[in-house]
């Protein structure tokens, strides 16, 4: 009687086990579909800041045309501005949180020639910043503005440009 009595508290022993087991199992699972919605939205949520940071930074005073060509545009990036600021971006490389900007005028010609301050304004490359691409990327169409002479008038040249940044999202560990 009492091998009886041992056998049934072995079996309730056992299904007590493999009973946690299975809801272990089962909570895992549960767990390993609510964190895989949690990562695609943390992208997505990344992605979105690095659009808001582009239109951002084309707005800003530092790159935006402000009342230099006429009115107040929107999207317009200044031309001599940025030169000016690629001249003193040392003081400016943390201030963006950004690792690259790069600004690139889309033109027929299909060349490809950095800014530097003896060709401007015949170049096609402005980078600013220009560290190791990691993190997300973003771009943006803007106008890329700036006076040149002809004879003996200035008048407002503008181009389409695209401007590219991209930054580090800092892991957290």
């Amino acid at each position: 009687m009492v091998k009886k009595g041992q056998v049934k508290i072995q079996q309730m022993a056992f299904m007590l086990i493999a009973l946690t087991i299975f809801f272990v199992l089962v909570g895992m699972v549960v767990l390993i579909f609510t964190f895989s919605g949690v990562t695609d939205a943390a992208t997505e949520l990344n992605e979105r800041n690095a659009m808001l940071l582009v239109s951002k930074l084309s707005n800003s005073p530092e790159f935006a045309c402000g009342d230099s060509f006429g009115n107040n545009k929107l999207a317009c990036v200044d031309f001599d501005k940025v030169m000016a600021l690629k001249m003193n971006i040392e003081e400016y490389e943390n201030f963006w949180g950004v690792s690259n900007i790069e600004i690139r005028k889309l033109s027929s010609s299909g060349r490809s020639t950095l800014c530097t301050q003896g060709n401007y304004p015949n170049c096609e490359i402005i980078r600013l910043i220009d560290k190791e691409i990691a993190g997300f990327d973003s771009s943006n169409f803007v106008s890329l503005c700036h006076k040149e002479k002809f004879e003996d008038t200035f008048y407002d040249k503008c181009e389409l440009a695209k401007l590219m940044i991209s930054y580090e999202v800092a892991n957290a560990n």
